[in-house]
């Protein structure tokens, strides 16, 4: 599929290549939606192996923006920055100020900030060349502990949903990734959380050898499971916390977990995979409800940073779910579908308000 193709069947307002030969910096930029505001959404630097396969990842991940910007209740649209190259590579200074000049160039159309091998010292550099970033040291910083505080609320309310209680007593984990949601995930479902109640029993998953070795010195009963071996261990709840399309044709039928809820974005590699796990009497928490809370985080940067009223609304994930999974059950959708329409319900009212007075400028 070309550009255009895209565009059309995801309904995108603007894809923007860019490249600089200096530096070496390649990317694309996917605004999804503007009705509720800028579009923001952050930049993820990743060695793809195509140009189409990174086009389809920036649209993808755009839209998921827009529905998790609308679901959380934020005057935000829908946008992604992909960043095509080997990040031991060809990060500098040089590359993110030029990223930084390019999202300049939007004019405020586009915010970004931190996302997959980027960090927020790289936003540091893009803060040097455009006022249109968040995520920043000083301000909201690193968003990945309250995206993981987000997706324990997604957890929570799943267990709620599944079981009739909250609570984290006696209940078995596997989650996928320990990098960087998913490390504070682990450490939040080992008590570390308001209500100080524990998982009984974790497993992870990992492909880098340097976190791999952090979980297990520093939590050396969470065990350690090949990734291959991740989907069919038989725990009360999946956490996918690395990269999306893992809930596909292949690993569904491997699955033996009552819920999916975790960080990732993208986690259903089609629609269609929603339906699949509410045949096999799985509840999925869709991905941008379950990871918003990085988002609300830096949604409150734009206005004035206070930590305690950001994670006052990332608690809110807690209801907003349970909302979501009441409209499934009455109009007997899958979760997935339910949350979209969710979104776009929201989009539609706030774009199709009527003004109450019409402002007439006098000449």
């Amino acid at each position: 599929m070309k550009p255009f193709d895209f565009m059309e069947e995801f309904d995108h307002e603007q894809i923007v290549y860019f490249y600089d030969k200096t530096t070496g910096l390649k990317g694309i930029t996917a605004i999804h939606n503007t009705d509720l505001g800028p579009a923001l959404g952050g930049t993820r630097l990743w060695n793809y192996e195509t140009e189409e396969e990174a086009l389809l990842d920036v649209i993808r991940l755009s839209r998921g923006m827009t529905y998790k910007a609308a679901v959380s209740g934020l005057n935000l649209g829908g946008g992604k920055t992909v960043l095509i190259g080997d990040p031991s590579k060809v990060k500098s200074e040089g590359y993110f100020r030029g990223l930084g000049r390019f999202v300049e160039s939007l004019n405020g159309r586009y915010i970004t900030a931190e996302d997959v091998n980027t960090s927020t010292g790289d936003m540091g550099y893009v803060a040097m060349e455009t006022n249109h970033v968040v995520g920043l040291n000083g301000k909201s910083g690193n968003p990945s502990p309250i995206t993981a505080l987000g997706a324990l609320y997604a957890i929570r309310a799943s267990l709620k949903e599944k079981f009739g209680t909250s609570s984290l007593e006696g209940k078995t984990f596997s989650v996928q990734g320990a990098g960087q949601t998913g490390y504070y995930l682990i450490k939040y479902l080992l008590g570390e959380n308001e209500e100080k109640d524990k998982a009984k029993k974790i497993y992870f998953t990992e492909i880098n050898e340097t976190y791999i070795e952090r979980m297990k010195k520093e939590h050396p009963d969470v065990v350690f499971v090949k990734p291959e071996e991740i989907y069919s261990l038989d725990v009360d709840v999946f956490c996918p916390c690395a990269l999306g399309g893992i809930i596909n044709n292949d690993t569904i039928p491997q699955l033996k977990c009552s819920i999916v809820a975790g960080t990732a974005n993208n986690t259903l590699k089609e629609e269609k995979h929603g339906d699949a796990l509410k045949k096999k009497n799985i509840l999925y928490a869709p991905d941008f409800v379950a990871n918003s809370g990085g988002l609300i985080n830096v949604y409150h940067e734009l206005k004035g940073y206070n930590k305690e009223a950001a994670i006052a609304d990332v608690k809110k994930i807690y209801d907003r779910l349970l909302e979501i999974f009441k409209i499934s059950k009455d109009k007997d959708i899958s979760v997935n579908i339910a949350a979209i329409n969710f979104a776009e319900e929201r989009i539609k009212q706030m774009k199709n308000i009527k003004p109450s007075y019409l402002n007439i400028k006098k000449n």
